[in-house]
């Protein structure tokens, strides 16, 4: 009874609003290193002073510069993400700093006198889950995408609001659950097809006897949910009946195959009388982010990953002309120690730590600077210092002063979730004094 009485809360208070837009998450499985993806270049021998030594610093030559505009100071993007380094400059692009799974706000004296923080702190599962759910006091049931998606009601014949290319509670709903399809090379048009039920007289037959079955006993409750569902089943097969051409040209990897049949869905959205939806989410991931060793190698080769795809991605929806409609953003489970790890230099890894930055993307993003709550620097960035005013020990691990729900929800709120909603979808959100940390119009 009290999930139906939060999901009708929800939905009697939701505005969608005029036009199209969509969520793109994009997951960075295992934990991506965020001093190394955003590097400050004011003060960069704090930096290096940490990291040089055992080869993981990044050479200041090499580091793409941005200025972001609030804070009027130099930074440099990991040359990696040399794809997407030019949306910054043209304001598409923008970082939300020191960001991470929270109870309240939590300063380092606060930490260290036993204030409530998020549980099993460091372990990947839990985080995940803390990032994916936004519930950091306790296991969460659902995720915050899902719970996004139950706000707007059942789709067009059933067709669900949010899309899966990848595993997670993220997507799941109170009453929402996702469509998983398969990510491109496979055809969407072979991603949810009914097998066995052809034009052959022996298929005409199968299909007429299993139609005749679920026609029985649709009293049993059982039975009616059964049979509810293989309608929803067929009549999504039916929408998902061509595979759309797209001109721009995605990278075949793990990634730029989920984002182009993320782009298929939203083209054959467009087009299709069956669809027309003007509100999606969808989840993708890239996993190996876990750098306990040889991290120099391996980030370097997922954050190309990650900016190819996403460029490719952006290029795309100008293609499709909604490049203001979506927002595409990144999560991790967390961000990892400043400090070093490991032995040998240039083989070097970093360990599990906490408070992280991350990629917002799209037209609509107020691009070219850094988001998020100002910590005790005044600044949203942290300090780069072992055992330092952001630091929960003594290696790196920042306490972020920005919290998962805030996050979230602002990205929620441009999707069109009322501020009233918000509660329902981010439970924890009250414990933050700015549910909108304003990157997007």
């Amino acid at each position: 009874m009290a999930a139906a009485a939060e999901r009708l809360s929800i939905v009697s208070s939701f505005a969608q609003g005029p036009g199209y837009k969509a969520l793109v998450c994009i997951f960075l499985g295992g934990g991506n290193d965020a001093n190394n993806m955003i590097v400050p270049l004011a003060g960069y021998s704090a930096y290096s002073g940490v990291r040089a030594s055992s080869g993981l610093a990044i050479a200041d030559t090499t580091l793409l510069p941005i200025t972001p505009a609030s804070l009027g100071v130099d930074f440099g993007l990991h040359p990696s993400l040399a794809a997407v380094h030019p949306l910054f400059g043209s304001k598409r692009l923008a970082v939300v700093c020191n960001v991470g799974p929270l109870v309240q706000p939590l300063t380092k004296s606060q930490y260290l006198g036993g204030f409530p923080r998020p549980y099993q702190l460091f372990s990947h599962a839990d985080q995940i889950a803390q990032w994916q759910t936004s519930v950091s006091n306790s296991v969460g049931q659902t995720g915050w995408g899902g719970r996004i998606a139950d706000t707007f009601g059942p789709g067009p014949a059933g067709f669900p609001f949010i899309t899966a290319l990848a595993g997670g509670v993220y997507t799941r709903g109170l009453s929402s659950s996702p469509l998983t399809v398969a990510a491109a090379p496979t055809a969407l048009n072979q991603t949810l097809v009914l097998s066995g039920f052809g034009t052959a007289a022996d298929e005409k037959a199968r299909l007429n006897s299993m139609n005749y079955l679920r026609t029985v006993d649709l009293m049993d409750n059982l039975v009616y949910a059964a049979d509810k569902t293989t309608q929803q089943a067929l009549n999504i097969s039916a929408a998902l009946n061509v595979d759309p051409v797209l001109t721009t040209v995605f990278p075949n990897t793990t990634l730029g195959n989920q984002l182009k049949q993320v782009a298929k869905i939203m083209k054959l959205n467009q087009t299709s009388a069956a669809l027309g939806l003007n509100r999606q989410i969808f989840f993708c991931s890239l996993g190996g982010f876990d750098t306990h060793q040889n991290q120099v190698s391996t980030q370097a080769s997922l954050l190309t990953q990650l900016g190819n795809a996403m460029k490719a991605f952006y290029d795309c929806t100008i293609e499709l002309g909604l490049e203001s409609g979506v927002t595409t953003f990144t999560l991790s489970d967390f961000s990892r120690t400043f400090q070093p790890s490991g032995t040998g230099v240039g083989t070097v890894g970093t360990d599990h730590a906490w408070g992280s930055h991350h990629l917002v993307m799209g037209g609509s993003v107020f691009g070219g600077d850094f988001y998020g709550v100002k910590g005790a620097n005044n600044t949203v960035f942290p300090t780069l210092q072992l055992a330092g005013p952001d630091d929960a020990d003594n290696r790196g691990r920042w306490i972020p002063t920005t919290s998962v729900d805030q996050y979230g929800a602002t990205l929620a709120q441009w999707l069109g979730v009322s501020p009233s909603s918000i509660p329902a979808v981010f439970p924890n959100i009250g414990a933050f004094d700015n549910p909108n940390l304003g990157f997007l119009i």
